[in-house]
């Protein structure tokens, strides 16, 4: 019996068919056969190939190499950077809170 993966929420689809477009579009434009990245990124051809349609199946460590070895690896590194996070920001923001008491001399909160 072959191994399926659950059902996924179709914006995750999508996002995932996008980036396997892309990769092969990175891989085209840099004239490298596919046969030729498959072997840099230390995979086979199959599992490029499902690379390439965005399969949900295949290890976030295969995408990731096969973007090393096109050079966009700093790239995901980006995908999910705390500073780039709006919601988690206006969050953050939200408790801040509304005013700062000044500390007692004697408190760690208070002037040296």
């Amino acid at each position: 019996m072959g191994r399926t993966t659950p059902p996924l929420p179709l914006p995750v689809t999508r996002a995932l068919r996008k980036l396997g477009a892309d990769i092969r579009d990175a891989r085209r434009r840099r004239r490298i056969p596919a046969a030729l990245l498959a072997e840099r990124a230390l995979t086979s051809h199959v599992t490029l190939a499902k690379v390439e349609r965005g399969d949900a199946g295949v290890s976030m460590g295969v995408y990731a190499t096969v973007l090393y070895v096109l050079g966009m690896v700093e790239r995901l590194a980006m995908l999910a950077d705390a500073s780039t996070d709006e919601v988690g920001l206006a969050l953050e923001a939200e408790r801040l809170p509304k005013r700062v008491h000044r500390g007692r001399p004697d408190s760690p909160a208070g002037p040296a």
